[in-house]
């Protein structure tokens, strides 16, 4: 999962711990309010909104504005930069055009959360607008190179006058509001200039997926080459991985480089890296044969890596692939596993997304009237816990805030667009209904037969039992942040009743967000599972784990 930093103060937080975190936000001198006059009355609403472009904005522009409100006492900063989600009002409405120099007044409670903008408590609040060009703020928040936003400001809410907002293209606004954005590339320096030199782009033509999507559709990536390749004729194990949602091409290359240091360092194994990009307008595609996304997982397996082990000297034994990750990317690897079980030689995976829907992030997808929203005891179904075990959001609260950002691009609407049949209207049939939590039957039962890892396993062990076990190895800690120990468990269960050999680890005190580190070693978790992989790929070699890392053998929880 790894979700965003956009839904809760909580996974604003601990996103850091996935991605590179992103620098604080520079203080400046805020702008002059352009905030409406308090309310002399008594205001029922709609909350208006009155938008116009800057005056460098020369064309018409369209896309989703989002508006977000934030309490005063929420941000921390003086004068801030520019507003996320957390513990916020939210409000959207499509925009087909916006013409320079033509402001348009419009509804900002069309689509809205927790509830309409004029419902909410009276008070001071820093407003901002948002004007999503590529509807991808469901799945990045931020789009400096595309969106466009409006200063935040202060002003008092509900206003009986439509707040104004004037849009500037996002790159130019935090250029001159002084807020570092997110860094793009590495700094220089010697280290990551031999990096580079180690670092190859992935841009393949596959030609399942362009007769799948009728257009060119390419793979993206990067091949990672351990130190002293160029000067070595030597075949190397090979490691294929992605990352968490969120992640894009271009955040590939913060991982890599810590991974290339510990190769140098002799703290992990010489191995070959595949740097898989999974991100897409919806979401992640996790390389799923998928009736929505296409059949990313034979373009992978049946088109990119014969390509890739003809252009590098990777070791093309089934015994020398391996798949890991974490999150989605942890989901990446196990599926891969299990449903191409002759190409890969394990999976390590960390944190998979749920893996046995009977716990798809809590809820039992399978149960009678199964609700998203509601457990059977009519409690309400939460997604989020803090690191203490405490429930923090709930799956009603995430979704329909979600849903405002936009119905493509989000974390549930990815889940459908990998899982879920196609609908008569050409988008997937969604589990289920964001409004009111029920779960389709038909949808679950389509998932099952799919996409369910530890029904499939079930299902097909005469056939896969040959070429799957031991090759199954998965971390969680155990009280996940989205409760995804709960899946695992349920998978080691089925797994444990077929007599598999398999390696369950479920960290004590691990949430989504720390498992990576282990003895206090923040890159523990990497080098045991490199050198797990390198042991299976070269059984005899002399080449061993030094005394740095930590031990291939840890102590795990049983399951119950």
């Amino acid at each position: 999962m790894a979700y965003p930093a956009r839904c809760s103060g909580v996974i604003a937080a601990l996103l850091s711990a996935m991605l590179l975190a992103a620098p604080a936000l520079a203080q400046q001198d805020p702008p002059r309010s352009t905030a409406p006059k308090p309310m002399s009355a008594v205001f029922t609403g709609p909350q208006l909104a009155t938008v116009s472009l800057a005056p460098q904005v020369t064309t018409a522009k369209a896309g989703r504005l989002i508006v977000v409100a934030q309490p005063v006492a929420n941000v921390r900063a003086a004068a801030p930069s520019s507003l996320s989600t957390d513990d916020a009002w939210l409000g959207a409405i499509e925009l087909d055009l916006l013409n320079p120099g033509l402001p348009r007044k419009v509804d900002l409670e069309v689509q809205a959360f927790p509830g309409p903008l004029s419902s909410a408590p009276p008070g001071e609040y820093w407003v901002q607008a948002r004007l999503d060009i590529n509807h991808n703020a469901a799945y990045g928040w931020n789009d400096p190179e595309h969106d466009l936003v409006s200063p935040p400001v202060k002003m008092r809410l509900p206003s009986a006058d439509p707040i104004g907002f004037t849009l500037e293209p996002e790159g130019e606004f935090l250029k001159t509001s002084k807020a570092p954005a997110r860094p793009r590339d590495l700094p220089p320096g010697e280290l990551t200039d031999e990096f580079r030199a180690h670092w190859h782009e992935i841009n393949f033509q596959s030609p399942s997926l362009t007769a799948f999507w009728g257009r060119p559709m390419y793979i993206r990536g990067f091949v990672l080459t351990p130190p002293n390749y160029e000067t070595t004729q030597a075949r190397y194990p090979t490691v294929y991985r992605t990352e968490g949602f969120g992640a894009s091409l271009e955040t590939l290359q913060f991982p890599a480089l810590g991974i290339y240091k510990l190769m140098k360092a002799e703290d992990d194994p010489p191995m070959i890296r595949v740097f898989l990009d999974h991100h897409s307008p919806w979401g992640t595609h996790e390389f799923a044969d998928s009736a929505n996304n296409g059949p990313w997982g034979k373009a992978l397996t049946k088109e990119l890596i014969p390509a890739l082990e003809k252009q590098y000297r990777m070791d093309a034994r089934v015994s020398g692939r391996f798949l890991t990750g974490h999150s989605s990317g942890g989901w990446f690897a196990m599926w891969q596993q299990v449903a191409y079980p002759d190409v890969f030689g394990g999976a390590w995976a960390s944190s998979p997304d749920p893996t046995d829907f009977r716990s798809f992030t809590g809820v039992d997808i399978y149960r009678d009237g199964a609700n998203a929203f509601i457990r059977p005891d009519g409690k309400a179904q939460y997604l989020v816990r803090d690191p203490k075990g405490n429930e923090v959001q709930s799956l009603r609260e995430y979704a329909q805030s979600e849903n405002v950002l936009g119905d493509i691009g989000g974390q549930f609407d990815s889940f459908d667009w990998v899982f879920s049949p196609k609908g008569d209207d050409g988008r997937p049939q969604p589990l289920f209904d964001r409004a009111t939590g029920l779960v389709d039957p038909a949808v679950a039962a389509y998932w099952r037969e799919h996409f369910d890892i530890s029904w499939i396993i079930r299902r097909d062990w005469k056939t896969l039992k040959a070429k799957l076990d031991g090759k199954i190895h998965l971390n969680v800690g155990d009280v996940d942040t989205f409760h995804l120990n709960e899946s695992a468990r349920l998978l080691q269960e089925e797994m444990d009743r077929l007599g598999a050999k398999s390696s369950f680890v479920y960290a004590p005190g691990g949430t989504h967000f720390n498992t990576g580190t282990v003895n206090g070693d923040p890159n523990g978790l990497e080098k045991r599972f490199a050198w797990e992989m390198y042991a299976v790929a070269r059984p005899g070699s002399k080449l061993k784990a030094p005394p740095s890392a930590p031990s291939q053998k840890p102590v795990e929880t049983p399951p119950g």
